[in-house]
């Protein structure tokens, strides 16, 4: 036994039935380190017995004992996962570029945040007011359908430098649908937090300390959505910055997923994560998969959920481009939601929702995609 190890005696304070005169302060780092990890390794520790006292002891008092759920709004794709998104699970959600990632996550937190959840958009890509923007034409299309105004209209008014002592619902009022989805984003706007996160600082740790405040503030659990992972900060250890200036993009992935992952555990949150595709994924009509995703084999171990997006073109079958233009044409329209890993439900499943993109939104009544799909680059002559 090693003199200062937990068993022969460590104490927070020095005194004397401390045999070996050293307090938590003056211990060798790699003790102190080897101290913490085992007194936090036996906070997690419980038995099945005392779990399932614990249970019934829950169940007694009317609490829910399962994870929460936490519906997209999109009907099909709530039905291949049971209901929606769960607490404590981890999502991915990888694309092909130029496909609207940030447009289903946006029209997934709106969806939340009007049916009274909280919900946290964590945005390294784009500023508060691209998200207010998107969020009025969606609603506004919501409220007045294919008529609503268009994001173009809603720029105008936040540009407009004439009447510049209206409010924004005022420089709406007249359009279709304007005025009223201001309105609605005043009533539940304080259930959607965005914060604007940075790639130099904004690290795993930052994430979980909004996510506690938000708690705090309200009580109430919010919906976690980070876009995206790949810029989430990661320092590298303090003992290699002289040696390392900059850590592989593969280990920081696996930092930042794993980070991701504890803190939906831990914290009983759901995590949506979208993910950025490799270079290989790249390549006009080839179809993105999990092992596509940028970064390391970490994204396809850690995840819960897996969805990857592909336009329909790209990936139908060529008979389905050759013997009907027609069709072949529609399917621009469209985009394919594959659920390639579900740890606890079915997956393999293709779903295809609309694209509605004139109202930064999708048709939310998607179903299962009937056409051949393949892996294979498409070529039309």
């Amino acid at each position: 036994m090693e003199p200062g190890s937990a068993a022969a005696g460590w104490s927070l304070t020095q005194g004397p039935d401390q045999p070996f005169g050293q307090t938590l302060l003056n211990l060798p780092r790699r003790r102190v380190s080897a101290w913490c990890n085992a007194a936090m390794t036996t906070d997690h520790l419980q038995t099945l017995h005392s779990f399932l006292d614990e249970t019934d002891d829950r169940l007694k008092a009317g609490e829910a004992v399962a994870g929460q759920v936490w519906p997209s709004g999109f009907g099909s794709l709530d039905s291949a996962l049971t209901g929606g998104f769960r607490s404590g699970e981890l999502t991915l959600l990888g694309w092909a570029p130029g496909l609207g990632k940030t447009t289903l996550a946006l029209q997934v937190i709106r969806n939340l945040v009007a049916s009274n959840h909280h919900a946290v958009y964590f945005s390294f890509e784009h500023d508060r007011q691209s998200v207010l923007e998107r969020l009025i034409v969606m609603e506004a299309a919501e409220i007045a359908g294919s008529a609503g105004v268009t994001l173009h209209r809603v720029r105008q008014a936040f540009e407009a430098r004439k009447g510049s002592n209206l409010t924004l619902e005022e420089r709406l009022a007249g359009t279709e649908g304007g005025a009223e989805a201001v309105e609605a984003l005043h009533d539940y706007g304080p259930r959607l937090h965005i914060h604007r996160s940075s790639g130099s600082h904004t690290d795993v740790e930052a994430l979980r300390a909004v996510v506690e405040q938000i708690r705090a503030d309200t009580g109430e659990t919010p919906f976690v959505v980070v876009d995206y992972l790949q810029k989430v900060f990661v320092a590298p250890p303090s003992d290699e910055r002289r040696r390392v200036p900059r850590m592989s993009e593969d280990n920081r992935v696996t930092v930042v997923v794993e980070g991701l992952k504890d803190m939906a555990l831990e914290m009983a949150v759901p995590v949506l994560a979208l993910v950025a595709v490799d270079k290989s994924g790249l390549d006009a009509g080839k179809r993105v998969r999990l092992r596509d995703l940028r970064g390391s084999s970490a994204l396809a171990h850690e995840a819960d959920i897996a969805l990857i997006m592909n336009d329909k073109f790209d990936v139908v079958a060529r008979h389905h481009l050759m013997y009907n233009l027609t069709n072949a044409e529609s399917y621009h329209e469209w985009i394919v939601i594959s659920i390639e890993k579900n740890r606890n439900g079915v997956d393999d499943v293709d779903l295809e929702f609309r694209k509605r993109f004139e109202h930064s939104m999708f048709y939310s009544d998607g179903s299962t995609v009937l056409e051949q799909l393949t892996d294979e680059r498409i070529f039309v002559g």
